[in-house]
């Protein structure tokens, strides 16, 4: 990052933290989906993976019309974690109850990461996208802790 203005620094650094849990969100939302035996909380779980990675192209776009051409494309340690955590709940037969609280610890560090990001000083069409990106995440989540309320109940 040299010779960036600060405005520049601060937008980009707000977003990459944003698309490092994207990624987890994205690769833990596909990998738990594919084990849920839910096929309508699956269904979500596969069609809001690919919303991430939809999300994810839409941040790096933004940054690319900034003029930052390397892209850092990894997730984050807590979210290689969690990821590791589900297989391993499904490997032991946490069953779908299990999975969903993790992918909902996963959401929640996406929500966080969001938040921080709105909480920067951002330009307004950023600042635009973060918010509208929030709100779908937010359902999400809501969607994801409903789902995990509804297998302790069964």
């Amino acid at each position: 990052m040299h010779n960036l203005s600060t405005e520049l620094q601060n937008t980009q650094s707000a977003i990459q933290d944003v698309l490092e849990n994207l990624i987890d969100s994205q690769e833990a939302l596909q990998q738990i989906g594919e084990k849920l035996r839910d096929e309508v909380v699956k269904r979500f779980f596969l069609a809001e993976s690919l919303r991430r990675a939809e999300f994810r192209g839409e941040l790096e776009n933004i940054l690319h019309r900034e003029g930052v051409r390397d892209i850092e494309e990894s997730g984050t340690m807590a979210g290689t974690v969690h990821r590791i955590w589900a297989r391993f709940k499904s490997t032991l037969g946490g069953g779908d109850h299990a999975l969903l609280s993790t992918a909902e610890a996963i959401e929640n560090s996406v929500q966080e990461a969001y938040e921080k990001a709105l909480s920067s000083n951002l330009p307004l069409s950023t600042r635009q996208v973060l918010r509208t990106q929030a709100a779908h995440v937010r359902l999400s989540h809501d969607y994801v802790a409903a789902a995990r309320d509804h297998t302790e109940a069964a």
